[in-house]
């Protein structure tokens, strides 16, 4: 059998790249549902600049951190970079599938905008000039969830050479259409299914996570980076399983008490 580089490389790049986007896209929700709340309770000027300041610091991360990545050994950035991402996709895959499995409370981006507006009303000092407190809620929460994203890029980008591109670029994109979205509808992105992408993404930086460690362990994966596909299918099987488990286990619980 001949493996086609070439079509290895291909997959490899539209792998990284669809990735860092989901797993972008889930971040990018989250920071405009408050920036959204801020916006139309303490006005736009201020906490666009919040957002906007924040991002430019996130900018500067990633030509910092990008750069500094190839002088390491590969192996080594895989080992503790897919670690870590492994940890943080087995984190969201958990809470994922006990929302899921009706255990914890779905998350309610509505719920969350309108927490936000209240928040912020009950301050006082807003005006149609600067305000303070609306450029550091912005930045902050801009801050906070794009420091995830950041992470994110890297260690998707660390995962072979030339990565680091496609990584960044998926995240541009969500960042592009989450903001388009925003724009065009000018309240919190209540329609879209976060909780069915934060799912979708647990498993991916799962199978990812597990993929790098295993390379950075000096194990050879059979047909290379083909095995990542069939790790993606092993988790959301796994997954999908645990889903009615914990529901039966939770209902048994129950009934017991």
């Amino acid at each position: 059998m001949v493996i086609d580089l070439g079509q290895l490389e291909t997959t490899r790049i539209g792998a990284t790249m669809i990735a860092a986007f989901l797993a972008s896209l889930v971040e990018c929700v989250e920071a405009l549902t408050v920036v959204l709340a801020v916006g139309s309770v303490r006005g736009w000027r201020s906490a666009l600049a919040g957002c906007g300041a924040a991002l430019c610091v996130l900018s500067v991360i990633v030509a910092l951190l990008g750069p500094a990545l190839v002088r390491i050994p590969l192996h080594l950035v895989q080992l503790l970079v897919g670690a870590l991402i492994l940890l943080f996709g087995l984190r969201w895959l958990r809470k994922a599938i006990l929302r899921a499995a009706g255990l914890i409370p779905l998350h309610d981006e509505q719920a969350a905008f309108e927490k936000n507006s209240a928040v912020m009303l009950g301050f006082s000092g807003g005006s149609a000039g600067w305000d303070r407190l609306a450029f550091a809620a912005t930045f902050n929460i801009t801050m906070l969830e794009g420091t995830e994203v950041v992470f994110i890029v890297i260690a998707l980008g660390a995962g072979g050479t030339g990565l680091l591109l496609p990584a960044g670029l998926g995240a541009v994109a969500a960042l592009l259409v989450v903001a388009g979205l925003g724009i065009a509808l000018h309240r919190p992105l209540a329609r879209v299914p976060e909780n069915t992408l934060k799912f979708i993404v647990g498993v991916l930086l799962s199978a990812f996570g597990t993929f790098w460690v295993g390379e950075g362990a000096g194990f050879l994966w059979p047909g290379s980076d083909l095995a990542i596909p069939f790790l993606v299918a092993a988790y959301l099987a796994i997954a999908l399983c645990l889903v009615p488990a914990c529901r039966a286990q939770a209902g048994a619980v129950r009934v017991e008490g």
